[in-house]
C-alpha cells in the first residue's frame, strides 16, 4: 500500500474514534451499539421463524380441508386463531427491538 492511501485509511478510521473518545463515559460505552444488533437479529429470527410457522401452518389447514370438506370452516376459523397467534409472537419482538432501539442505555 502506498503511504499516502495509508495515512488516508488511518484518518478516516481514526477520525470517528477521536469524535467518540471525547464523549467520556457518559456515551453509554458498547451498550448501545449491541442493542442495535440484539434488536435487528432479534426481529430477523422473529420473523423468518414466523414465517415459516405461519406456511405450515397454512399448509396443514389446506391440507386438512382437502381430506374433510365439510369441517373446512372449522378448521379455517381455527388456522385464522393459530395465525394471529403466531403474528403476536413477532410483534412483541417488534417491541422489545423498539424498547432497544429508543430507550437510552444506562449511564
Amino acid at each position: 500500500m502506498r503511504p499516502t492511501l495509508m495515512l488516508a485509511v488511518l484518518a478516516v478510521v481514526g477520525v470517528p474514534a477521536l469524535a467518540h473518545a471525547a464523549e467520556g463515559a457518559a456515551g453509554g460505552g458498547w451498550v448501545g451499539p449491541f442493542s442495535v444488533i440484539a434488536a435487528g437479529l432479534g426481529m430477523a429470527v422473529a420473523a423468518g421463524l414466523c414465517g415459516l410457522g405461519q406456511g405450515r401452518a397454512v399448509a396443514s389447514a389446506v391440507d386438512a380441508m382437502a381430506r374433510q370438506p365439510g369441517a373446512a370452516a372449522r378448521i379455517q376459523t381455527a388456522m385464522i386463531i393459530g395465525l394471529a397467534l403466531i403474528e403476536s409472537l413477532a410483534i412483541y419482538v417488534l417491541v422489545v427491538a423498539m424498547i432497544l432501539l429508543f430507550v437510552q442505555p444506562i449511564k
